[in-house]
């Protein structure tokens, strides 16, 4: 018998499809092969790893006695369904075989000898090769060119999967290279660029066609750096360098790795190219360098404070250095916060310096930054000063007037000329910053003392925001105190069910020395102190009572009057009460407790209760 197993037409089109990229690699073997037999009445047949031929190869004649014998596409020659034959039994035993007249179980192929070798990739056999002829003209050398050939398909195949592997790796490395928000640009070992990316592109105006050839130099001020990597084959991360692009020059946060060979000697470096700007904007955005006040949360309805917000918002509207004055906690920096936000610098970044909180010798490499190697601790790399942090936003300099006068004359350059120097360094940084200063000395006073330069005073005092004092907006005081109230028992997840009216009165009438920095800290104690979710007398601190003298040393102390000293001892005698209300709420009436609690004994608290008419 022959073969009678026979795929249908569909299914033989999905296994063509499935070993495409078999069938093109072999026809190109087998049709060496057939050269060699042509007109000698030899076949080339190609099957997948069951025996199912996918491809023939063969004279016409030859071809059309095969089709009688079904060694056809989609007939299976496997061993379970044809018997002993070259491809089933190859497929079978999983090795070269030569099977040759009576060898065969079908009768009709018994004048034939089939010389078949298994196909193998990855250790998996995925189909077999065999070259069938008359017995009489089979040659001893037939089997071997058949493993030969065999050996070279496999040897294709595999070439084949690594370059598409490969392929496939470059277009991804493509992809990345194009689409990197970072500079690329490839360079050979002399120096010569051989790719940039479209970001490079972007910035140097020119394509990646026209710049291929050039030195790097004429791109990069020449870097130690880089001539290392290229030489001694040295990887180099975050240095700082100048891209000239005609007349224009940027910095750039540069890295470099050395592309090597198997042998690992240096063929050439890749060039990383970060923006210093965008870096700039990266460190501002999750330092906190950004402002998060507007003028709407400036709370207030007296004159002082609306007409401190209405000079404030309109010098916002300008590009003017701002003065703001005012006492030590009157809010200073939120003012310039909401300045900052309603300008047109309103997306870019808010950098604040303390210029009271830094160290003399310090203060010029905060603002001005520095090289790597400017003096003894100064950081690799060197630092980026705070100028350079709020290029294309607002610099706001709190405490200015305790600036030394040496840095005064060089903060005094930097707003003249908007360029900078960093310390140890000689390139000139271009910087756009908005200046905004705060000071709660009164800046004309230490002018004349000396202390402060005229000059500077005049460039920073272009438009003057005067902040009132809270004692003179004590009309503001209950709008402030549910404001704070609110958000900060919210913050101490600490609920807070009534506030005593009389509260409010005791903080109307005190001075409030550190303003509204004191009251928000004062009002965080009495959420903290509260019983039961009352605020009362009782948890309003005695020095805002009775202020002590050392809080307002300027100020003369007078002797307390007799109304003023009646006036106070009738509000300690409601503090005591509403002390003792809160205990016995705390202790849900127990005497014993609220004895311990407040370290005294029952009996005083029986008699309080009874002087203070409190009922349980």
């Amino acid at each position: 018998g022959i073969s009678s197993l026979l795929l249908s037409s569909k299914a033989l089109e999905e296994l063509l499809e499935k070993h495409s990229d078999l069938i093109k690699i072999a026809r190109t073997f087998m049709t060496n092969l057939y050269r060699f037999v042509a007109g000698s009445g030899f076949i080339v047949l190609l099957s997948d790893e069951r025996g199912f031929i996918m491809e023939t190869m063969g004279d016409n004649d030859i071809l059309a006695n095969a089709e009688k014998l079904n060694l056809i596409k989609g007939a299976s020659w496997a061993e379970e369904v044809a018997g002993t034959n070259g491809l089933g039994t190859a497929l079978a035993i999983k090795k070269p075989v030569q099977v040759s007249g009576y060898e065969h179980y079908c009768k009709q192929t018994q004048v034939w000898t089939c010389s078949a070798a298994p196909i193998y990739e990855e250790n998996t056999v995925i189909g077999a090769l065999q070259m069938s002829g008359p017995s009489s003209k089979t040659h001893l050398h037939t089997l071997g060119m058949i493993v030969a050939s065999v050996e070279a398909i496999e040897y294709e195949m595999r070439v084949d999967k690594q370059n598409s592997a490969l392929i496939l790796l470059n277009n991804h490395l493509n992809n990345i290279f194009l689409t990197v928000s970072d500079g690329v640009i490839v360079v050979n070992k002399k120096g010569k660029i051989n790719k940039i990316n479209p970001v490079v592109e972007k910035f140097i105006k020119t394509t990646d066609q026209k710049i291929r050839g050039s030195e790097i130099d004429t791109l990069i001020d020449k870097e130690p750096v880089i001539d290392k990597m290229l030489h001694q084959g040295e990887s180099y991360s975050d240095t700082e360098v100048t891209v000239t692009a005609g007349a224009r020059t940027e910095r750039f946060l540069s890295s470099g790795k050395p592309i090597k060979d198997e042998q690992g000697e240096v063929t050439g470096g890749v060039i990383f190219l970060k923006p210093i700007n965008r870096i700039k904007k990266l460190v501002n955005r999750f330092s906190g360098a950004h402002a998060t006040f507007h003028f709407e949360d400036i709370l207030g309805n007296s004159p002082r404070i609306k007409e401190a917000v209405y000079i404030a918002s309109r010098a916002a509207e300008s590009n003017s250095s701002v003065l703001l004055s005012g006492e030590s906690g009157t809010g200073k920096e939120v003012f310039a916060q909401a300045i900052h936000n309603k300008s047109p610098r309103r997306n870019g970044p808010f950098v604040a310096v303390n210029c009271g909180a830094i160290p003399r010798d310090l203060i010029a490499s905060e603002l001005f930054g520095y090289e790597e190697g400017a003096f003894t601790g100064a950081q690799r790399g060197g630092r980026t000063g705070k100028f350079e942090l709020a290029s294309g936003g607002t610099l706001f300099l709190d405490e200015i007037g305790d600036m030394p006068l040496e840095q005064q004359v060089a903060l005094l350059r930097v707003l003249q000329n908007k360029q900078i120097t960093r310390i140890g360094g000689s390139k000139v940084i271009v910087v756009d910053v908005r200046i905004i200063c705060a000071s709660n000395h009164d800046l004309q006073s230490e002018v004349e003392k000396g202390n402060f330069r005229q000059d500077l005073y005049f460039r920073l005092n272009v438009i003057s925001v005067k902040l009132p004092p809270l004692r003179e907006r004590q009309d503001d005081i209950p709008l402030l105190f549910d404001y704070f109230l609110e958000e900060t028992s919210q913050k101490l997840g600490i609920k807070i069910n009534f506030v005593d009216p009389a509260v409010i009165n005791h903080l109307q009438q005190y001075n409030w020395p550190g303003n509204i920095r004191e009251l928000q800290n004062v009002i965080e104690r009495m959420i903290n102190l509260a019983t039961e979710g009352i605020i009362g007398l009782a948890q309003i601190p005695k020095e805002i009572i009775i202020p002590p003298a050392n809080l307002h040393p300027e100020k003369e102390q007078l002797p307390i009057s007799g109304g003023d000293s009646k006036r106070i001892k009738k509000i300690l005698a409601e503090k005591e009460r509403q002390e003792i209300i809160s205990t016995l709420l705390k202790n849900k009436g127990n005497i014993s407790q609220t004895a311990r609690d407040l370290d005294v004994s029952r009996p005083t608290i029986y008699r309080k209760m009874r002087k203070f008419k409190i009922t349980l």
